[in-house]
């Protein structure tokens, strides 16, 4: 650290410890979930650390980070962090402090009446649903992002609270196939869904597009150049290949003359089973379940209720520890479609070898 240049780039992450866990870096023998949202860390020196953990928001007004500021000022000596899924961590180094501070926290309320920072997410429950950006910053979404989390979090908010389901419980959501969410190893996945190929705006193509680059963008190899007369004038414009095309925006991305968005074409996929630990089970990846619901703007209720449905049948029907694939996998994917009322459609059968093979059953006619 000596010769540290740090006028360039980032500072050292060091420097944003709180004292207590800057001196028991690597000496921590255990720790313990004391009450949902609150976790105590032991070190072999004696000393504790308390962490309250709250819910956040991935998008946040500036007034909101001041508020999260003054609390850590109040309580914690300056310090927090974020976790990975937008939830906030404040920490103490004295149980007699924990208290104060989820009162001050659930104290604070929305002009509406909800908690803007309530205490929960942790152990065998549901934490903040990680999300992509949908409606508000992303171009190529088939769904909103905010809406449909805060509409999922509303129904789930009971499970945020407490600790009553047989293992952790991981919600996702990802606005489009590309998917910059973690759909794709998630619990219960909410995925944006194209299902129509971009509509091509022939008269503005060759005025606002380079064509070679938008042909060169699809990994599919479903646009092809094409000659249109508009006007009378010949132009040159794109072809799409709607069997070949998989709806996934990267032409759009290229080529504004390219919309993919449609109001009744675009929705919801629900995926489910998959997640990244490999205790007692390998990693799984997640299945869909249900192949398409709509947008139903602001509040979704179709999606919620479908989710809802899921979980609560999860909780009631799993073993302890048993997380949601593996309940399922256990049960029997004919038996969990029985058990959560959802619909199967031929839509559900996987036609990928490999891993898909061994995960499915490659028939309609299921015996139980």
């Amino acid at each position: 650290m000596e010769d540290r240049i740090t006028d360039i780039g980032p500072k050292h992450y060091e420097e944003f410890y709180p004292p207590v866990i800057k001196n028991n870096k690597a000496k921590w023998l255990y720790h313990e979930i004391l009450k949902p949202g609150v976790l105590v860390h032991v070190s072999e020196t004696g000393d504790e650390v308390y962490t309250v953990r709250a819910g956040g928001a991935r998008l946040m007004s500036v007034g909101l980070i001041r508020e999260i500021c003054d609390i850590a000022d109040k309580h914690c000596n300056g310090y927090f962090r974020f976790t990975t899924r937008n939830n906030i961590e404040f920490m103490v180094d004295k149980k007699d402090k924990v208290e104060p501070l989820i009162k001050d926290l659930e104290s604070r309320k929305f002009p509406g009446g909800s908690y803007k920072f309530p205490v929960g997410g942790t152990g065998a429950g549901i934490t903040n649903i990680v999300h992509t950006q949908g409606w508000i910053h992303c171009h190529t979404p088939a769904t909103d992002a905010s809406g449909p989390v805060k509409a999922a979090m509303d129904v789930l908010f009971d499970d945020f609270k407490n600790m009553r389901l047989p293992a952790h419980l991981r919600v996702s959501l990802a606005c489009c196939l590309n998917m910059c969410g973690a759909v794709h190893c998630s619990d219960i996945a909410i995925l944006g869904y194209h299902r129509k190929p971009p509509m091509v705006d022939s008269a503005y193509v060759d005025s606002m597009c380079e064509i070679p680059l938008a042909i060169a963008a699809c990994p599919t190899a479903a646009i092809k150049p094409k000659k249109i007369d508009v006007d009378g004038q010949q132009k040159n414009s794109v072809e799409v290949n709607p069997n070949r095309c998989m709806f996934c925006g990267n032409c759009y991305t290229m080529c504004p003359a390219l919309p993919l968005s449609d109001k009744e074409g675009d929705g919801i996929v629900i995926m489910a089973g998959g997640k990244v630990s490999n205790r007692i089970s390998n990693p799984k990846f997640s299945k869909v379940v249900v192949a398409f619901l709509p947008n139903e703007a602001p509040r979704w209720p179709s999606t919620t209720a479908t989710i809802k449905k899921m979980v609560d049948v999860y909780a009631n029907d799993a073993r302890k520890y048993e997380r949601f694939g593996e309940w399922a996998e256990r049960i029997g994917w004919e038996r969990f479609f029985e058990k959560t009322g959802l619909e199967f459609t031929h839509h559900l059968i996987d036609d990928f070898r490999d891993p898909a093979y061994y995960t499915w059953r490659q028939t309609t006619n299921f015996k139980f």
